[in-house]
Order: structure tokens, then C-alpha cells, then sequence
């Protein structure tokens, strides 16, 4: 029996209302609230929760000085078609890139790294 169950993903950011509109345009979320504060995210049960953290220090993937706080990893058909769609809403593509084949790693707006991967039986 499980003691919990996920409730939401917690994001922080400097601008919650820019990455908040990123995931839920990036993963087709409804907006549910938006503040300058806080914006919630939601698909069937899940939420995304995007929190303002003063002087938010995104981390600096693939280096370790300001580790990774949050990891997502997105399925998708299509990993180049993906790629240029989550870069055209404000994601970036850092040049090193562990298994470009298989996924992608891209910092969102707000600097957290997420992959882009195919489903592994493909």
C-alpha cells in the first residue's frame, strides 16, 4: 500500500508565469491558476506546479556546480520534430547531448533540464 501518491511537480522559477505557459503549451496542460507567485498545471490527475524563487539559480546541466533539481522525462513520437517545436517555445539545446539517438536533453526556459525520448520499444 503506498503512503502517497503524487500530487504535483514542483518547479521553481524566477518567472512562474513564463514557464508555467512553456509546459502548458510544451505538454498541452490547462492552466487551473495563475499568479505572479504561482501557476498550476494540470492533465487528468497530475499537476505542475510552477513556484517564483528569488534569485532562482537554474542549474548548469551537464556540469554539477548548481546540481539538477527536478528531471522530466517526455515521451515523444518524433525526437527531432519534438526538439525544434520545445526549442521554438523556449527551450535550448546545449551541445553535449549523451544519446542524441535515443533522447535529448534540453533546459527549459527557467534553466531545469528535461529529456525528449522515445518510448523505449522504439
Amino acid at each position: 500500500m503506498a503512503v502517497a501518491r503524487l500530487g504535483a511537480i514542483a518547479l521553481d522559477s524566477d518567472d512562474p508565469i513564463r514557464l508555467g505557459r512553456f509546459y502548458s503549451e510544451l505538454l498541452d496542460l490547462t492552466t487551473i491558476f495563475e499568479s505572479e507567485e504561482l501557476v498550476v498545471l494540470r492533465a487528468g490527475g497530475v499537476a505542475i506546479t510552477v513556484e517564483r524563487v528569488l534569485d532562482h539559480q537554474p542549474p548548469d546541466w551537464p556540469d554539477s556546480t548548481i546540481p539538477k533539481q527536478l528531471h522530466l522525462d517526455l515521451l515523444v513520437d518524433d525526437l527531432d520534430e519534438s526538439e525544434q517545436a520545445a526549442i521554438a517555445l523556449g527551450a535550448r539545446k546545449p551541445e553535449a547531448q549523451p544519446a542524441p539517438g535515443k533522447w535529448r536533453v534540453l533546459p527549459d526556459p527557467a534553466g531545469h533540464p528535461f529529456c525528449l525520448t522515445v518510448p523505449p520499444s522504439a
